[in-house]
């Protein structure tokens, strides 16, 4: 069976079938993803695919367990994509991962869920979305508050002008992480292909605190947690200023204030996008980071404010929302509790119905720049311009650079176009 996607694709399959789904890293966050897609009444999870030999066979148990099935292993994703069965793939891998699982699928044929942030660098986002419509591919992308109801609303309710004109959001990341340690290169262990985790990345000594989960905060691997806790209360700001291009400037400040450990990213940020540019409406973009706060901010420790010329919103991306009035008057409130399997239903649907996901691989790729915007700026010192249309940095090459990434040199998995 072959299921349809945006238009191009072939014909939208019937409401009751059933869809083939591969789960391409199970490990961490990917483990819940694989027990909600397992759990849907028309999903059949035919493959677990990890390099680590032991999270694949606990996974391929939880799914037999779970709907009396046995999904196929493979270590290799590439025996996923070959199998013509297989209708859409759940990419849950490391970051440096997400862009060429993804625009593999899409070239054999195959819808994609993909978590957050969906690429590694501005670049491979761009290479993503052509990919997704070149290929007539559904791609979500896994920031989940984009099918919670009580965040449309929230929504609805700036787009139609609650608060007046939003001119500034600000996203905001207050929690306290622990400290990864300093470790010293030794041998893999058994059950791990380290040479196939690292993939199109560089090659590196293996160390024991470079995963799993603690890849996130190594460059050649992760996005630090801009790109990915930030990622969700950014595209939730960008989503409540109403702007669906990039920025055009970018200032930023911070780093490593509070851990002395080998995570290569800060601990601390202040960043600020600028959407316009001179003789146009101007609107701003702020976000925050504390990974030592054992405290939160607003009443949340993800979250969100909306400033308007009339009010103000604050949203919390787990609970709910309040909206203020002049002079703080408290007019309208909801309460929520994210559900992350609305999200997957939504891309299930999406397969069957042909029509956009709630977040397109388009909106992914547009917040997750920011994430990548936020780094190159924190890692330069310096305000950087970008062009919103070509994706370039101006007048600083060193930046510019950073837009794209190494790869391993004749790797399979390199996205062509890089």
């Amino acid at each position: 069976m072959a299921l349809a996607g945006l238009p191009g694709s072939r014909p939208a399959a019937g409401a009751n079938d059933r869809i083939v789904l591969g789960m391409i890293g199970p490990g961490g966050h990917g483990s819940g993803l694989l027990k909600s897609f397992a759990a849907q009444e028309d999903v059949e999870v035919a493959y677990v695919c990890d390099p680590d030999a032991n999270r694949m066979n606990q996974a391929a148990g939880m799914v037999e367990q779970a709907t009396g099935r046995a999904p196929k292993t493979v270590a290799d994703l590439r025996h996923v994509l070959d199998d013509k069965q297989v209708d859409a793939v759940v990419v849950a891998t490391p970051d440096h991962w997400h862009a060429p699982a993804t625009i593999m699928a899409c070239q054999a044929g195959k819808h994609v869920y993909v978590e957050k942030p969906c690429s590694h660098n501005i670049r491979e986002g761009r290479l993503m979305v052509e990919a997704a419509r070149r290929y007539g591919r559904t791609v979500q992308v896994g920031t989940q508050s984009r099918s919670a109801a009580y965040v449309a609303r929230a929504m609805e309710l700036l787009r139609e002008g609650a608060i007046g004109e939003v001119l500034v959001a600000k996203a905001w990341n207050s929690q306290l992480r622990r400290d990864i340690g300093k470790r010293q290169p030794e041998e893999p262990p058994p059950h791990l292909d380290f040479d196939l985790w690292v993939g199109p990345a560089p090659m590196v000594p293996y160390q024991s605190n470079l995963l799993h989960a603690s890849w996130r905060w190594f460059l050649a691997f992760g996005t630090g947690d801009i790109g990915n806790d930030g990622v969700h209360d950014m595209d939730l700001a960008r989503w409540g200023l109403g702007v669906e291009t990039h920025p055009n400037t970018v200032a930023a400040i911070g780093g490593k204030y509070f851990f002395a450990d080998d995570q290569q990213f800060p601990d601390t940020q202040y960043v600020v996008f600028e959407y316009g540019t001179a003789g146009t409406r101007r609107k701003q973009l702020v976000y925050e980071q504390r990974l030592w706060s054992p405290y939160v901010q607003e009443g949340y420790e993800n979250g969100n404010a909306f400033y308007g010329t009339e009010g103000l919103l604050v949203l919390g991306k787990h609970e709910g929302w309040q909206l203020y009035g002049p002079r703080n008057e408290l007019r309208d409130q909801m309460k929520g509790r994210l559900d992350g399997t609305l999200h997957h239903r939504d891309f299930l649907d999406c397969l069957k119905t042909g029509r956009r996901p709630n977040a397109d691989i388009e909106i992914g790729h547009l917040s997750g720049t920011l994430a990548h915007l936020g780094t190159i700026a924190t890692r330069v010192g310096r305000v950087i311009h970008f062009d919103p249309q070509t994706e370039q940095i101006i007048g600083d090459g060193e930046a510019d650079g950073l837009v794209r990434r190494t790869y391993r040199a004749g790797h399979w998995a390199v996205p062509k176009g890089i």
